[in-house]
């Protein structure tokens, strides 16, 4: 059997699942259970044989999500306890963040970068992360007001969504924007997580370094940094081959304990978020793509792995090690890659600032509040601060919504039942946000003339 051979089976396999599915479904045609569910994963087998012939870790993260719906399906009970399969994968993934991001940023700046180049490049990445948020923002307004998905809705939080938005908000820190930039202690923000505090962190010790005119001291301490990124790179490399069980695990734990049917109660809220994101994509960022000469093929295959990482996952950092790793394989310097990608992750959120716009406001439909466009405008206000600098703590998105929401006057518990769909729609968010950063990342090396 070859690969041609793979892939028609899988084209025919897979139409005899849908079309039996499909009939069975809408009455036209009564089949047995086993006979439609046996089609379906007769289909599955053939896609993981095409899998097995392609040999592309894109491709075997797909099918593993497309595996992952299905266990979900059909065999909750067993997809359940398989979300250890993406804990443990994340749980690597941490191990890997902080020494990469030391090891790489103390490499670039003290090994290839004039400091003035460090903080033009963070003046520039800067100025471009607030122009394409507050797009961001903008376009997630115009489409909630748009299909006004929230005007009529009659939905109440369930005691699971009540229970988790409480444990949330009880967990909510006072939160000082400029402050939490800077860590008091660089083994907690590893311990926390904190990728923001860890860059500056590294920056600042890069800089030192830099500054040591004593070649015999300066040396050593470079010669570890690069030896520690080029170990870390490897590192990345194992823990990738547990990417496709890992997406598979989390998909099939999502189907298997929301299941299905939690989406048509909130079905034009999770339609027009993904509506709202992919005219970004296509208005804003295919745009700033052609300005900048970006080779759209060669990005695609650089950013296929980490965003489809990161869909699954509904995880940045899960997708953040592959992101630099084929980015740099792309022809961005390692220093522009290290520097612009993980500042990105705490300040040019695309997707979760274009859903705390549009969540805001749909909240406010619900409520029956019709707001004018001075408080739309003053609220986006409020999300351009409150957004900033809180990508590594749990639940952020949640908690800013309902701040936001209680800013405006409304009853924060109409957003509890949001929750019910938050994964699938922290899947999208997060997949905007890898593709934001991964084109940030190439527009400030191009204004640098570093590509």
């Amino acid at each position: 059997m070859n690969k041609r051979l793979a892939t028609i089976l899988l084209l025919i396999t897979s139409l005899l699942a849908v079309a039996l599915t499909l009939l069975n479904k809408t009455g036209i045609l009564i089949l047995p259970h086993n006979l439609v569910l046996g089609t379906r994963w007769l289909a599955i087998a053939c896609l993981m044989l095409y899998s097995y012939f392609r040999n592309s870790l894109t491709v075997w993260i797909l099918s593993s999500m497309v595996l992952g719906v299905e266990l979900g399906y059909d065999f909750p009970q067993v997809a359940k306890p398989l979300k250890v399969l993406s804990d443990i994968f994340l749980r690597l993934i941490k191990t890997i963040i902080a020494p990469l991001l030391f090891s790489t940023l103390v490499v670039g700046i003290a090994g290839h970068s004039s400091l003035k180049q460090v903080g033009r490049m963070g003046l520039k990445a800067i100025l471009y992360f607030e122009i394409v948020t507050t797009f961001a923002l903008f376009i997630g307004l115009a489409a909630i007001n748009f299909t006004g998905a929230g005007k009529g809705a009659v939905f109440q939080a369930q005691d699971a969504q009540v229970e988790k938005a409480n444990s949330l908000i009880s967990q909510k820190q006072s939160h000082d924007v400029i402050l939490d930039i800077f860590p008091e202690n660089i083994a907690k923000s590893i311990f926390d997580n904190q990728i923001l505090q860890i860059v500056v962190f590294s920056i600042l010790f890069g800089i030192g370094l830099a500054m040591v005119k004593n070649e015999d001291k300066k040396r050593p301490m470079l010669a570890f940094a690069e030896s520690l990124s080029e170990v870390m790179f490897k590192f990345t490399h194992l823990v990738m081959y547990l990417a496709p069980l890992a997406v598979g695990g989390a998909v099939a734990y999502s189907v298997a304990t929301m299941g299905l049917g939690v989406l048509q109660n909130l079905f034009m809220l999770v339609a027009t978020l993904y509506g709202a994101l992919g005219a970004f994509v296509l208005l804003i960022l295919v745009p700033i793509g052609l300005i900048v000469r970006l080779p759209f093929k060669r990005f695609l295959e650089a950013i296929s792995e980490p965003v489809s990482i990161a869909f699954a996952t509904a995880s940045s950092e899960a997708a953040l090690p592959k992101a630099m790793e084929n980015l740099e394989a792309m022809g961005i310097p390692r220093k522009v890659v290290a520097f612009v990608l993980p500042t990105g992750y705490s300040f040019n959120l695309d997707g979760t600032t274009l859903y705390l716009s549009l969540a805001s406001v749909f909240v406010a439909q619900v409520c029956g509040v019709d707001l004018s466009l001075s408080e739309q405008i003053q609220m986006c206000l409020i999300l351009m601060l409150t957004s900033k600098g809180v990508a590594g703590v749990r639940g952020a998105s949640f908690l800013i919504l309902v701040s936001t929401v209680a800013s405006l006057g409304l009853d924060p518990q109409k957003a509890f039942a949001i929750l019910a769909i938050d994964a699938v729609m922290d899947m999208g968010r997060t997949s905007v946000n890898v593709v934001g950063n991964c084109l940030a990342t190439y527009v400030v090396a191009r204004w640098e003339k570093e590509i």
